[in-house]
């Protein structure tokens, strides 16, 4: 699946018992990071477990594109030899980061202050994406960025050739803001701060010190406060990359979902920034248990064993929100099916995604018979016994929206229909034939 390429539309059947192992594809956002910091190092840095989807591979050519050396060696196994903090080169083409946010907002921030100049693009969703949330806070360490109307790609950043450190609250949860500062501030002299009044997930700041940067981090009335020395020299690392979280939530949502259901996801991230989700299917009361619990790569892993088994809807905290920002779709498929009502708040950032998330999500949920109310930031969905389907959802290239969906599609009384899944290769590239193995009816429209 090729979240370049053309329309993929699949469908989800009525589906047995899942049964058997996920191996879920490892962590996105730390994929993309291990990339960035070890182009930025001195030395090279072996990569395990990375991510092969299109989002990352878009990262990798980007580090290239700066002049660092990225070669793969075999499946997730990956060396980068670095240029070193302040050492990228101008590249001579156009960096396409695809439907990768997380990407683009992250590599501007790396190179935004060093004296180069780079123009950014995207696919047909990343270019209605906004950018400004980065390059206003980029601007304050000298870089320029000229782009499209309301701050969208296409974009040119001029980097600043006499970079001074900032300190910069960020003015709403987004770990991507977060990590673009602190790249800037490696090549400012002096320290960079960042404050965030809701923690984040903090791949970023744990890496920074994996690889030799001098960071403290703070908890103070005023938030979290990230301080970061600049100028550091990084040194390449091995990165043991677990698995992804936001990818393991499908295959765990669906064994929640389709009876009698036994599955067991081995070696999924739990750091506390980014486990929400589980945290959440518990409190619905999910058959959901932590095993082997251990760490990796300087992160919390464990093996997650789940059992089919009756849900509740509930109230989600919002604070849980930055924790779980991007499982929310899944959740509220996962939700038509649990008794009750279950409401989410808090969310109004999922308006700014790859889609409209919550738009997306009511809309093909009530296409499915599902009722939904809606407000700016939140969603409220009502479950039912069964859910009638039927219906053909509209993914909007969103990866999260395809999967819900054909999710849902394995317990509906109709099937469900996504109009395109091609961009589920943006950050699952193996989804369908793990779903498939596992024992769920999804098929393409022309086979």
């Amino acid at each position: 699946m090729s979240g370049h390429g053309p329309a993929i539309p699949m469908t989800a059947r009525k589906s047995g018992p899942l049964q058997g192992v996920a191996e879920v594809p490892g962590d996105k956002s730390i994929s993309h990071r291990a990339l960035i910091l070890g182009a930025l190092s001195v030395g090279e840095t072996r990569i395990t477990g990375l991510l092969e989807g299109q989002d990352v591979l878009d990262t990798a050519a980007a580090m290239r594109a700066f002049g660092a050396e990225v070669t793969q060696h075999g499946p997730g196994e990956w060396s980068v030899h670095g240029v070193g903090v302040g050492g990228f080169a101008e590249p001579d083409r156009v960096i396409d980061c695809g439907n990768s946010g997380t990407g683009v907002r992250l590599i501007m921030g790396a190179m935004a202050t060093t004296d180069l100049t780079a123009t950014f693009t995207g696919d047909a969703s990343l270019v209605k994406r906004p950018m400004g949330r980065v390059t206003d806070p980029l601007a304050l360490f000298g870089a320029q960025a000229v782009g499209r109307e309301g701050g969208r790609l296409p974009m040119t950043v001029v980097g600043a050739a006499d970079p001074v450190p900032v300190r910069y609250r960020v003015p709403m949860p987004s770990a991507q803001v977060k990590s673009a500062v602190l790249l800037a501030g490696l090549n400012a002299p002096g320290q960079t701060v960042v404050i965030e009044g809701e923690p984040t997930r903090d791949h970023t700041e744990r890496m920074l010190r994996g690889f030799g940067a001098e960071l403290t981090v703070e908890d103070t009335e005023e938030g979290r406060v990230i301080t970061l020395t600049g100028q550091p020299e990084l040194t390449g690392q091995d990165v043991a990359v677990p698995r992804d979280p936001s990818s393991a939530a499908f295959p765990v949502c669906a064994a929640l979902m389709v009876q009698e259901s036994n599955i067991l996801v081995p070696g999924v991230s739990q750091n506390p920034t980014r486990n929400g989700i589980f945290l959440t299917l518990q409190d619905m009361g999910a058959d959901l248990v932590m095993e082997n619990l251990r760490e990796e790569g300087g992160e919390p892993v464990a093996d997650l064993r789940v059992r089919f088994g009756p849900l509740k809807g509930i109230d989600v905290p919002p604070e849980r929100a930055a924790s779980m920002i991007d499982e929310y779709p899944i959740l509220a498929a996962l939700a038509a099916t649990a008794e009750g009502v279950t409401v989410m708040t808090g969310i109004k950032e999922l308006r700014v995604k790859e889609s409209d998330r919550i738009d997306a999500m009511a809309r093909g949920l009530e296409a499915c018979g599902v009722r939904v109310e809606e407000t700016e930031d939140s969603l409220t969905v009502h479950g039912m016994a069964a859910v009638p389907g039927g219906a053909t959802v509209a993914s909007h290239l969103d990866h999260r929206i395809a999967m819900a969906f054909l999710c849902l599609g394995m317990v509906s009384a109709k099937p469900i229909t996504v109009d395109d899944a091609s961009p589920v290769a943006t950050s699952f590239p193996v989804f369908e034939p793990l779903m498939t193995g596992l024992g769920a009816q999804i098929t393409r429209a022309n086979s």
